[in-house]
């Protein structure tokens, strides 16, 4: 088994919105506390650091942690045709940012509905932005990974779709970031999905769900976390980072704590 890394992704504290009145420091501060070795943040949360790649790896060895990946959406929800230049100058931003870290990847959200028209075109708009991110990213010796979810309209939810964008992303060029809650809300067999898409996974977004898909703590819903190791260990390209990503209303009313929690979890997982 590859040696396995535990990292938090700062999105439990960017879903609070404006509960959250803090910066990129306290949260670099929270996951250290927590035990984390890394950390993935989002371009909401990197504040001050957004153009300061240099102020940031010196804040991140202070703290002890790595960055594992750097995340980031659009407004377009990549699906506008319009928007195809700007989103790309975007991820070229993120991807200039992310080749300061050596290993660090650049995670791109899930493709999601924000306009009418054809689903068979968005599908097409979609792929373009994620295969010309990859290139992009070659480019910079960065790699780019793809992060389905299952919030309000993506397009990324089901097993239908996630085959649809893999028919149409090519592997060489961008991964695949699979996050457990958001596949069990969509999918039958969360281990198939996994097992089927092996070879692209880069690294693996941990979260946990009930038997009605509603976000739980880790390891009191419904997710195989131990079958989801064993899966990703044995992917070729597999950079041994789990990312424990919190949603529950338990993370909500105290996100240090949760993530604090889920660190001690995955220590009964061997990681």
């Amino acid at each position: 088994m590859k040696d396995l890394k535990v990292g938090c992704q700062t999105f439990t504290w960017e879903m609070l919105g404006d509960r959250f009145t803090g910066g990129p420091d306290d949260l670099l501060k929270a996951i250290a506390d927590g035990g984390y070795a890394g950390i993935e943040i989002t371009d909401t949360m990197i504040g001050r650091y957004a153009d300061r790649p240099a102020e940031f790896a010196t804040a991140l060895e202070s703290a002890g942690l790595t960055l594992v990946s750097f995340a980031f959406g659009s407004e377009s929800g990549f699906t506008l045709k319009e928007s195809i230049g700007a989103d790309l100058e975007t991820a070229q931003r993120w991807i200039d940012f992310a080749a300061a870290f050596p290993g660090a990847l650049v995670s791109m959200g899930s493709a999601t509905v924000v306009s009418d028209g054809p689903r068979d075109d968005k599908f097409a708009i979609a792929a373009e932005v994620y295969n010309k991110t990859g290139e992009l990213g070659r480019r910079a010796g960065v790699d780019v990974a793809v992060h389905p979810s299952s919030h309000h309209n993506t397009l990324l939810f089901d097993r239908a779709d996630y085959d649809r964008i893999f028919g149409m992303i090519d592997p060489s060029l961008v991964g695949w970031v699979p996050d457990t809650g958001h596949i069990l809300r969509g999918h039958e067999d969360m281990i198939d999905t996994l097992t089927t898409y092996r070879d692209r996974i880069h690294y693996v977004h941990l979260k946990d769900v009930d038997a009605s898909g509603i976000w739980a703590m880790l390891g009191k819903g419904v997710c195989d976390t131990a079958a989801v190791i064993d899966i990703a260990s044995a992917a070729p390209r597999f950079n041994g980072w789990l990312v424990l990503e919190e949603e529950s209303e338990t993370a909500a009313a105290d996100p240090a704590a949760a993530v604090k929690t889920n660190r001690q979890t995955m220590r009964g997982y061997g990681a």
